[in-house]
């Protein structure tokens, strides 16, 4: 009998398993396609060797310590630019670059814009306070969940009721006045999800996007997102783990000593059961009523270039699509594209953002590609919830891809078009995942990215004990993106499960 099953076999399963085995503990995975799930990298474009981040892209939220206590050598890079955003000013074309660490150019970019320095200081300010609140939140997450006072006295900042309190548009508009600041600030509110300003979920979304290691930086992969789950792989397999593949878990049946695991093929007995699914999914398997979540609300473009297109602000494209790429996010766009969603309709004018992997890490490339100028772009459209697709998901695809092609190009003086690689049948290469896609592709329900709603990072003082993984089935645990504080590639409830499960044994 295997102590623990896992099913589904992402990074937070590989991780869970590591921390079970090093104490001893035999696990096996099943997963229904390759072990990685959405963490693989892929020759998307067969005629051309590069593996690409297909789903996952960036490492922001994986804390050092379970690097240290599953001795990862998986490097991560930091990216030199923060973020890029062109925009026009009385008809002529700049651009907002903001460097990390901050230079004078960002300062400057500021005060072109704005035409003072006060948004730059009020930015500055804004970003100092939520370093306060993420150093505290930041090594709670590998601990049960505090209640909420534990979590407000740790913190011990006005930031709080800034955050947690009160929603995100308030934050907004007393810190910025400028309608594009306030949007790119926002944008770490709306990722993945279909909410407004107005509503504490997007406060939720933006404290996960701002306290990974007490820090909030996104770094990028060396060797894409594949690279890592390969490493926990072979971690896991080391320490004994039994993975299986092409093996999906159909039914979860209750024994007098655990649980009976069947897939179309075999069967696994366990003491224990920890879903690296979604909780919808365990929701059915166990009969259970499924939890009610919010669609996903995104799209993926993922992209291979010939080259980089050139700006028409002038700024240089290894500078401007080494960050993050925003473009058409301005606080007003953001709140017209929520409407015309959430009215049934395709935004008029899509917010996005994109990234360029190779820019930092070209070793997703072959050194052929690298030596012609070769590039990769992923971009990340907005505002674009499941719904949008259900009726005709290839034609709806179809039309967003154009319009953010379209929308692109006003800040470019090569049309994107002209800089695609072409395949040997005369394609470009272009991919474009929807939710639905993503949702048939790696099993989020609805194409959500965080399984389900996201929930803040503590319990409510009259809430009992928890680690953020418990479901109401005795010994099954979440273990993945539902888990509360779980979502991004960050191992946490992986880790969270793996302690639940080690405190039962213990008792």
């Amino acid at each position: 009998m295997s102590e623990v099953v896992i099913g589904g076999g992402g990074h937070n399963a590989l991780i869970a398993a590591c921390y079970l085995a090093k104490a001893g503990i035999k696990v096996t995975i099943l997963e229904k396609g390759k072990i990685g799930g959405a963490t693989v990298s892929q020759k998307v474009f067969p005629d051309f060797e590069a593996r690409l981040s297909r789903y996952a892209y960036l490492i922001a939220l994986l804390p050092d310590q379970i690097v240290k206590d599953l001795d990862l050598k998986s490097k991560t890079l930091s990216r030199e630019v923060a973020s890029f955003t062109p925009t026009k000013i009385n008809g002529a074309d700049i651009g907002l670059l903001i460097n990390s660490p901050i230079s004078d150019r960002t300062k400057s970019d500021f005060k072109n814009l704005t035409g003072s320095d006060e948004e730059f200081e009020a930015w500055a300010k804004f970003y100092n306070d939520v370093s306060q609140f993420a150093v505290k939140v930041a090594p709670t997450m590998l601990q049960k969940l505090p209640t909420r006072s534990e979590l407000k006295s740790a913190v011990n900042h006005p930031i709080w009721d800034e955050l947690v309190e009160q929603p995100l548009n308030k934050v907004l508009e007393a810190r910025f006045s400028n309608d594009l600041i306030r949007g790119i600030v926002l944008t770490d509110g709306l990722i993945g999800t279909f909410s407004r300003s107005d509503e504490l979920y997007s406060n939720i979304c933006f404290i996960y996007h701002l306290v990974g290691n007490g820090i909030g930086e996104w770094k990028v992969p060396v060797g894409g997102m594949g690279a890592f789950v390969a490493e926990l792989k072979e971690k896991a397999t080391a320490l004994g783990v039994k993975l299986v593949e092409n093996s999906q878990v159909k039914e979860i049946v209750k024994t007098e000593s655990g649980y009976e695991i069947k897939t179309d093929t075999d069967s696994y007995a366990c003491n224990y059961f920890l879903a690296n699914f979604a909780p919808q999914v365990l929701a059915r398997l166990m009969g259970g009523k499924p939890p009610v979540s919010l669609d996903g609300a995104q799209i993926k473009i993922n992209m291979l270039l010939k080259k980089l297109p050139k700006l028409k602000s002038g700024a240089d494209p290894r500078t401007a699509f080494a960050g993050t790429f925003h473009f058409d996010e301005s606080y007003s766009e953001f709140a017209k594209a929520y409407e015309e969603a959430a009215n049934g309709n395709i935004p008029s004018k899509i917010p996005a953002e994109m990234y360029c992997h190779t820019l930092t890490d070209g070793s997703i490339l072959s050194p052929e590609l690298i030596a012609q100028g070769y590039q990769t772009l992923t971009l990340f459209g907005m505002h674009l919830p499941a719904s949008l697709f259900d009726k005709d998901n290839d034609g709806a695809k179809e039309i967003i891809k154009q319009r953010l092609l379209n929308q692109l190009n006003e800040y470019l003086l090569d049309p994107i078009e002209e800089c695609l690689a072409v395949a040997n049948d005369g394609s470009l290469c272009i991919e474009v995942k929807s939710p639905l896609d993503i949702e048939s592709d790696v099993g989020l329900p609805r194409g959500n990215i965080f399984h389900k709603d996201l929930s803040m990072p503590f319990r409510e003082d009259n809430e009992p004990e928890s680690w953020g993984v418990e479901t109401q089935f005795e010994n099954i645990f979440l273990c993945g993106a539902g888990a509360i504080r779980g979502g991004g590639v960050s191992g946490i409830p992986g880790h969270n499960a793996a302690a639940a499960v080690l405190e039962r044994l213990s008792k």
